[in-house]
Formats: structure tokens, C-alpha cells, sequence
């Protein structure tokens, strides 16, 4: 079964459009408008080895707050669409990953049930052109909409720029386990409800 996903998503503040293949290489074509958030997507695609497609067109002449937030929406509808009823995945993933002096872990359970739990001291609160803030608001959006429960955790850190990209790439080691399939478990879904 192809795990992938081809997302719209169109409102008056965006047109956002998220492919992805779950079992891809790690490639990734970003074009948001905003350049330090497409180097983060482009840590996901490849730490989680998922090929990663998104355009996205916003208000980006009042600020990148829509564009980060409906990215991050569309991004947790194709999970949820490439995932399909969960059965045989691990369901759970974990990674610590420092980046010279930040070190942040993340936590994912692709529970069905949607929660954030973030704890990043940003350092600095713009990052070039990025918000800081609007980290969080893109991991609500797509927690919301996998729907997946996830604890963010930055536990040491100096420098904003390497605070979210540890955390980042922590998210996507933890999603690369959680997703990958589990021999032991093929085609039963990993929860003694029988859904997720």
C-alpha cells in the first residue's frame, strides 16, 4: 500500500497544496515564501526520510502567521491521509537531537487524540524573517489535524536559530519511528481499542 497524500488546502489568508510520500528518500521542494521555515520543512523531509512537496501562497504582507499555521494544518491532513486506519505502524517515536549547544526532545504518539505540550525558551524572537512564535502555532495545526499527541521539549539552548532547528529535526526522527512499520504488528492497528 502507497503511503502518500496530495493536500489543498484554500482560505482567504492561504493556498497551501502538501504532497508527501511517507516511504520517499528524504527529497524536498518548498516554496513558502518565508526562508528560514522552508530550511525547517526541509529537516523534516529529510531526518524523517519522507519526500516532502509544499507550496504555499499567503499574507505574508501582514506577517507569516496564516502561512505557518495553514502549512502546519495541511501538513497533519496529509499524515493523516497517507496513515489511513494506522494499522501496522509503531505508533510511538522518540529523539533526543542536539545541535552544537541546544539539545531538544520530542515525543510522538499518533494517538488519534490531538495535544501539544511545548516547552521552548526561544532565545531570540525573530529568526530572519521567522517568527519564533509561529513555531508553535505550526505544530498545533498539524498535531490537531494528524491528529497525533506530541511533547516538545527544548532542554538546553543558547541560540534561537539552533533551538528550532534541534527541534525540528528532533520531531522528525520521532515521526520516521513512529510511522515506520512494525514487522511484528502487520496490519493490526497498534491499540487493544482496535482504532486509533
Amino acid at each position: 500500500m502507497k503511503r502518500t497524500a496530495d493536500i489543498r488546502r484554500d482560505t482567504k489568508e492561504t493556498q497551501i497544496r502538501v504532497q508527501l510520500d511517507l516511504d520517499g528518500s528524504g527529497q524536498a521542494r518548498l516554496a513558502t515564501g518565508i526562508g528560514f521555515f522552508d530550511h525547517m520543512l526541509e529537516q523534516i523531509a529529510r531526518h524523517a526520510l519522507i519526500d516532502l512537496d509544499v507550496e504555499a501562497q499567503g499574507d505574508l504582507h501582514i506577517d507569516g502567521h496564516h502561512t505557518v499555521e495553514d502549512v502546519g494544518i495541511t501538513l497533519g491532513m496529509a499524515l493523516k491521509q497517507a496513515l489511513g486506519d494506522k494499522s501496522g505502524i509503531t505508533r510511538y517515536g522518540h529523539a533526543y537531537v542536539p545541535l552544537d549547544e541546544a539539545l531538544s526532545r520530542v515525543v510522538v504518539d499518533f494517538s488519534g487524540r490531538p495535544g501539544l505540550h511545548m516547552s521552548v525558551p526561544f532565545k531570540a524572537g525573530m529568526i530572519g524573517g521567522f517568527d519564533s512564535q509561529l513555531t508553535h502555532e505550526f505544530f498545533q495545526g498539524l498535531a490537531n489535524h494528524a491528529p497525533l499527541t506530541l511533547h516538545i521539549d527544548n532542554l538546553k539552548g543558547d541560540n534561537a536559530h539552533h533551538q528550532c532547528e534541534s527541534v525540528f529535526k528532533a520531531f522528525a526522527r520521532a515521526l520516521r519511528m513512529a510511522m515506520a512499520p512494525d514487522p511484528r504488528s502487520a496490519g493490526v492497528v497498534p491499540s487493544t481499542k482496535g482504532t486509533l
